[in-house]
């Protein structure tokens, strides 16, 4: 049985692959992966998979008004994200193949990291029991001795719900926070789509309150 391990990127994928070719014997590269007697190596792109509400949930485009908010999902759905799907699709027939058994979450270490390894899992109905590599450096030696101690997928529990937590968060607040946001530019007519964000909306209040320093 093979276990197959998901980086974050093709380049940590890569950098895997050579520190764990000393030990681990030669790897095969195909399109999206590598594979050895022991392992298959694969990664994301970043994020592939999305979170979105369940369609009977979602309110549309023609109905955004301070009625029909604010908008609270009982539960999310998963979404490919239409520019990976092909690679999200690689990962999941690797996850499904009857020589797998195990998971490596390689992706970086951090929430963000997690978070991506956690919705691919996810998406993917993966059962297969889970082990983290966590990285901070990148040297064939501190990869070895990751794969020496990898952590258990317990130990990495608060992290995955922290970094679930957050996307669930900044979704209903870039959601609510754009509609209410439209339906009040467009109160007086027409469709003003008014896009606000936990991250993008404070952003654009420092360039907006820098300009008008300037011109004042």
């Amino acid at each position: 049985m093979k276990t197959l391990v998901i980086a974050e990127k093709p380049s940590v994928a890569q950098d895997i692959v050579r520190a764990m070719t000393p030990t681990a014997g030669k790897f095969e590269k195909h399109d999206e992966y590598f594979e050895s007697d022991d392992w298959l190596v694969t990664s994301a792109v970043g994020h592939l998979v999305e979170i979105q509400a369940p369609e009977e949930f979602d309110v549309k485009r023609g109905k955004w008004s301070f009625a029909n908010l604010p908008v609270i999902p009982p539960y999310f759905d998963l979404k490919p994200m239409d520019k990976t799907k092909t690679r999200l699709n690689a990962i999941v027939k690797l996850t499904k193949r009857k020589d797998v058994d195990a998971l490596v979450n390689a992706c970086d270490a951090g929430r963000e990291g997690e978070l991506i390894f956690r919705l691919i899992q996810q998406y993917a109905k993966s059962k297969h029991p889970v082990k983290r590599l966590w990285l901070q450096s990148m040297t064939p030696a501190a990869i070895r001795d990751g794969f020496e101690s990898l952590r258990s997928d317990q130990q990495m529990q608060g992290l995955a719900d922290a970094a679930r937590s957050r996307s669930e968060a900044d979704w209903m607040v870039g959601i609510n926070g754009t509609r209410a946001m439209t339906a009040f530019n467009s109160r007086d007519g027409g469709f003003f789509l008014t896009t606000v964000g936990r991250v993008q909306t404070p952003t654009l209040s420092v360039v907006v309150e820098r300009e008008e320093k300037i011109r004042k």
